[in-house]
C-alpha cells in the first residue's frame, strides 16, 4: 500500500530523515517509535504532501507520489485520514455538524446520505446519541471519538494517527487504542501510527519501526522487539516491563 525508498528530508543544515526505506503492506497497523524530534511526524507530512523531500521516492497505492502538485495530491489525501493530536474540533459546531464537515467540503451528497454516513461513523466510535451536543459538552477523551469519527466518515484507505494518545488518562488511552485497532480491522485500513507510547504499540500493532536520529534502528512483531538488544529499544520496553511486573 505504501513506500518510502531511501527517503531524506533536510531543514537547513539539519537532516531529519537520513535516508529512510520501509513497506507497508495493505491491511497492516504499522506504529513508527522513537523520542521527540526523531522525524516521526516529519514523516507523516511527506506522507501526505504537506512537506516535500529531498531525496527519495514515496510510493501510495501504486503512484509515485513525491513530485505531485498540490492538485494531484488531492486524490492522494482523499485516500488519508489524518488523526492528530488533538482534537481539533469546531466548538461552535455541532458534534453532527463536524463529523459531517468533510463530507459536505469534499463531496456533494444529498442531505440524506451524509446523515447516513455520519450516523455510521459516530456507531464505530460507540458514540451514537451525542449527535446534537457541542464538542464543550463533552469530555476529552469523547472528544477525541468525534475526531476520529470525521475522519473514518469520509472512508479513507489509510488512516494515518499523530501521537493519539498523548495527554490521555491509562483508561482513556486504553480505549483509544482498542479503537484505532477496531477501526483498523473492520475497515480494512492501512494504518500508521506515530507514538512514544511502547505499551500501546505491544498491545495492537502488527509491527513496530523504533526510529533514531533519521534512521531505523530496530523493526519487527511486537514479539521480535520484546527480544531486541538495541540499547533504544531496551529503553522503551524497561517502563513496559516495569509496569507490567507492577500490574502481575
Amino acid at each position: 500500500m505504501i513506500e518510502f525508498k531511501n527517503l531524506v528530508k533536510k531543514f537547513g543544515e539539519r537532516t531529519v530523515l537520513k535516508g529512510l526505506s520501509f513497506q507497508i503492506s495493505e491491511g497492516e497497523i504499522l506504529f513508527i517509535l522513537g523520542t521527540s524530534g526523531t522525524g516521526k511526524s516529519v514523516l507523516l507530512k511527506n506522507l501526505v504532501g504537506l512537506m516535500k523531500p529531498d531525496e527519495g521516492e514515496i510510493w501510495i497505492d501504486g503512484a509515485e507520489v513525491q513530485n505531485y502538485t498540490e492538485n494531484q495530491y488531492l486524490e492522494i489525501r482523499k485516500k488519508c485520514g489524518m488523526v492528530f493530536q488533538h482534537p481539533a474540533l469546531f466548538d461552535s459546531l455541532t458534534v453532527f455538524e463536524n463529523v459531517a464537515f468533510g463530507l459536505r467540503k469534499h463531496y456533494r451528497l444529498p442531505e440524506e446520505a451524509i446523515q447516513q454516513k455520519v450516523q455510521k461513523a459516530l456507531g464505530l466510535v460507540q458514540l451514537s446519541g451525542v449527535e446534537n451536543k457541542l464538542p464543550t459538552q463533552l469530555s476529552y477523551g469523547m472528544q477525541k471519538r468525534v475526531s476520529l469519527a470525521r475522519t473514518v466518515a469520509l472512508e479513507p484507505k489509510i488512516l494515518l494517527f499523530d501521537e493519539p494518545t498523548t495527554g490521555l488518562d491509562p483508561v482513556t488511552t486504553n480505549a483509544v487504542n482498542q479503537l484505532i485497532l477496531s477501526l483498523s480491522r473492520s475497515l480494512k485500513t492501512t494504518s500508521i501510527v506515530v507514538s512514544h507510547d511502547m505499551q500501546c504499540a505491544l498491545s495492537i500493532a502488527d509491527r513496530i519501526i523504533v526510529l533514531d536520529q533519521g534512521k531505523i534502528v530496530d523493526q519487527g512483531t511486537p514479539a521480535e522487539l520484546r527480544k531486541s538488544t538495541i540499547p533504544l529499544v531496551k529503553d522503551f520496553l524497561s517502563e513496559v516491563l516495569e509496569l507490567e511486573a507492577a500490574n502481575g
